[in-house]
């Protein structure tokens, strides 16, 4: 950068001196980020701006004639390629300072595509120049992707009439043929979509805004009607993911043969997708989009969908192969960590699960079919159990806060769904080493063993996902056909650590919790009571707990001594005080992060009130929403109903760090939700069968609990039960918090995972903090 940094301004005409800027042959992106160091960009930012200014036009010059000629010689596509590599380390620089911001998005006189033209191609603003220059070369045959000319004798494709459609990248949705692997290409890709990638983050520039309605203008852009190659580009990227096997053909070992060009471009293929549907489905009107995607992979229905045609064409994609062939490839890709542990280094263990959970969630939460199609088979447990094995595994990681986080969301995303839960009843058969105890049973069991766990030894930042794991429990156990014994004892477990008195009583929201539980025994006795004589048992032996519950006390000194109770008391979480069995085999303990971790900070996410909407299921299964209005109070008091008071959001405010210090409990408090408990189902159940348990035992002297389960498998409490409740699923309900939070987490993914060359690294983002850990 050195003859940038003159303090007289060159002339944007003196060729010779800016083509020694990208004419240099044998450089790569790293090269280029040791050669021109961050004090230098933003010495030259200071001090030679005009000259900034230039290098900028110029290097954009430079991609827009490469995308008009085609790049067809070796010098040409070596300019490309530089220009992108530049243009990639200087970004960043020109966002984090406000002045420049609107730099790219001005005209520059007389800087059009030879001056000869009409003004109209001269006014473009240098950003869209830069785009449409992109969105051309990712698409420029013996480039980026192969030439169809049958001979050296046809001429070369012209780029103007050139149908990209011809060219997807890859086989997959909306396109059959897969092109012959080519590894340069993938790179030439890859660095482009580097570059595009670095325009798109101008969002890490801005604080995290509550109106998260702000569009990114490179997005809202490249993702529009002026980008003709929109809709290959998207079908290239999505399908390019997908269709990634790292394992190779099924060899073992065979990654550390070959080197493997294409891993690198399928990453930054998933993280400029993901970037390009970041777009807040709460809060966005659908404007229309002209019908030019006639495509008929892409469901022609109206309403069109919105501006976005990256997002438009991920909630029309409908065709039953294209849905199988995207969940196959996610989940493939999601197993792949999991693989690692039955033959160590066998096989190549990819690093983006991260983005590939965000575009999970993208394709759910936009687009309901593919929704329904994943819940419509087991095959939903392929993507289950890798998100249990990743949640378990980061339980205990401080920098991994976000991927608990979003692999809650998912899960509460799909636990809305009546599908999801008649799923769970599926046996778990495949022993994927955890660190969680040995157990035979369902994924049902599997699920709450490792919420169990979580819960219970996870680090301190996950006490407010306890909401979103209970909710997830409740929305699925009406369904729950048969749990096992140590399932049934884990939820017995929660129960006793949560209805202790001074955690109740310990901060304005944790009887919230017990409510959850409640709910979920509540819904397996009354309508799976037949084949979980397990779960029954477990209350049976556990009903001191009710009746501590039941009799609560509520007057003042007791309410004083319970919380005095807690400064001495341990922490009623802890693993003693649950009967662990051995973890499975070949199974590694969850660990903290290593001592300086790189972290990145997220925004708060909304309380499970605000995350969800609660509907009733009527008898045909269908919902339909109970949200009370936020004046009136339900008049039968259920818990379901209950509306967070006042207090309990002072509580959410203070508790944001470990603030609960002011919260003091007052006797009305206590007994305003302790008249809500919803005891009597349990109450009756035992009022009735536990005489009928110890008379067994006295007559048999039995101390075997093989001979009570024989007898409560048989046993029935027709008629003797209050009449079924009518079952509650509080539903994920896309909001602009959510939306703020997923924005957040995914940019600081991406900035965390680009290390190599460390494209924004010590730049000064402002969407989050970067943390050590």
């Amino acid at each position: 950068m050195g003859p940038v940094h003159q303090s007289e301004p060159v002339e944007a005409t003196d060729d010779a001196f800016w083509d020694q800027f990208w004419a240099d042959t044998a450089t790569s992106v790293q090269d280029v980020f040791a050669l021109v160091p961050a004090a230098e960009i933003r010495a030259v930012r200071e001090e030679s701006p005009s000259n900034l200014a230039t290098l900028c036009y110029k290097a954009v010059e430079k991609l827009v004639q490469g995308a008009e000629s085609g790049c067809h010689s070796e010098k040409e596509k070596q300019i490309v390629l530089n220009c992108s590599r530049l243009l990639t380390r200087v970004l960043p620089y020109i966002f984090e300072d406000p002045d420049w911001r609107g730099f790219f998005w001005s005209t520059v006189p007389g800087a059009g595509r030879g001056g000869g033209e009409d003004d109209d191609e001269n006014a473009r603003p240098l950003a869209e120049s830069l785009l449409l220059a992109i969105a051309d070369l990712l698409f420029c045959p013996d480039f980026t992707v192969q030439s169809h000319r049958r001979s050296t004798v046809d001429l070369a494709e012209d780029m103007h009439s050139l149908d990209s459609c011809e060219y997807i990248w890859e086989a997959g949705v909306g396109f059959a043929h897969s092109p012959q692997p080519n590894y340069i290409h993938d790179m030439n890709r890859t660095e482009l979509l580097k570059l595009l990638l670095t325009c798109f983050s101008e969002a890490m520039y801005l604080p995290p805004a509550p109106d998260s309605g702000s569009t990114n203008p490179w997005v809202q852009f490249f993702c529009s009607t002026e980008n003709r190659h929109a809709l290959p580009l998207f079908t290239s990227l999505l399908n390019t993911v997908c269709a990634y096997d790292p394992v190779g053909y099924g060899i073992p070992y065979n990654h550390l043969l070959f080197s493997d060009y294409r891993e690198p471009l399928v990453e930054e293929a998933a993280q400029v997708l993901i970037v390009t549907l970041d777009h807040d489905s709460a809060t966005s009107a659908n404007p229309t989009v002209d019908g030019t995607t006639t495509g008929t992979a892409m469901d022609d229905v109206d309403p069109p969908g919105p501006e976005n045609l990256f997002v438009n064409y991920l909630s029309r994609i409908h065709r039953e192969e294209d849905f199988q062939f995207i969940l196959k490839g996610i989940a493939r890709l999601l197993s792949n960590p999991l693989l690692q542990t039955y033959l160590p280094n066998s096989t190549k263990k990819i690093q983006f699960h991260q983005e590939l959970l965000v575009l999970f969630w993208k394709l759910c939460d936009f687009n309901k079919k593919f929704l329904f199609f994943v819940l419509k088979s087991s095959d939903v447990l392929d993507i289950l159990v890798p998100i249990l094995y990743f949640l378990n595994d980061a339980r205990a990681d401080q920098s991994r806060v976000g991927l608990m986080h979003i692999g809650v969301f998912i899960l509460l995303l799909l636990s809305g769904e009546r599908n999801f839960g008649v799923r769970l009843n599926k046996p778990y058969s495949v022993r994927v080493p955890m660190d969680i105890p040995v157990f035979t049973g369902t994924h049902a069991d599997l699920l709450i063993v490792v919420f169990h766990k979580i819960i219970t030894s996870g680090h301190q930042r996950l006490q407010p996902l306890f909401d979103c794991l209970l909710t997830i429990v409740v929305n699925v156990s009406p369904y729950l056909k048969s749990l096992s014994m140590v399932a049934a004892n884990k939820l017995l477990h929660l129960l006793e650590a949560f209805s202790t008195t001074w955690f109740l009583f310990s901060a304005a929201q944790n009887h919230h919790l017990v409510f959850f539980l409640l709910e979920v025994f509540n819904n397996i006795i009354q309508y799976q009571f037949d084949g979980n004589s397990n779960l029954v048992y477990a209350i049976i032996r556990k009903r001191s707990v009710f009746h501590q519950l039941a009799n609560l006390p509520t007057d003042p000194p007791a309410i004083h001594k319970a919380l005095q109770r807690r400064r001495k008391a341990p922490e009623p979480l802890s693993r003693t005080s649950s009967q662990e069995g051995a973890s499975m085999e070949g199974s590694r303990p969850a660990a903290p992060a290593e001592p300086g971790t790189l972290k990145t900070s997220l925004v708060a996410t909304p309380g499970i009130d605000k995350l969800t909407e609660k509907s009733q299921v009527s008898e045909d299964g269908t919902l339909r929403s109970v949200e009370p209005t936020r004046q009136q109070s339900s008049a039968d008091g259920s818990p379901a109903e209950e509306e967070p008071s006042q207090a309990w959001w002072e509580q959410q405010r203070l508790s944001s760090a470990s603030a609960s210090g002011q919260w003091s409990p007052t006797s009305e408090w206590v007994l305003s939700w302790k008249s809500k408990l919803p005891l009597q189902t349990i109450m009756r159940l035992l009022q009735v069968l536990v005489p009928q348990v110890e008379k067994i035992c006295i007559d048999k002297g039995l101390t075997d609990e093989s001979e009570i389960l024989r007898f409560l498998q048989h046993g029935t409490l027709v008629g003797l039960l209050p009449v079924p409740h009518p079952i509650l699923i509080r539903k994920y309900q896309a909001n602009s918090g959510t939306a703020m939070w997923f924005r957040t987490y995914m940019w600081g993914v991406i900035y965390l995972r680009n290390v190599d060359p460390p494209v924004w690294y010590d730049t000064d983002v402002k969407l989050f903090e970067i943390q050590r850990v």
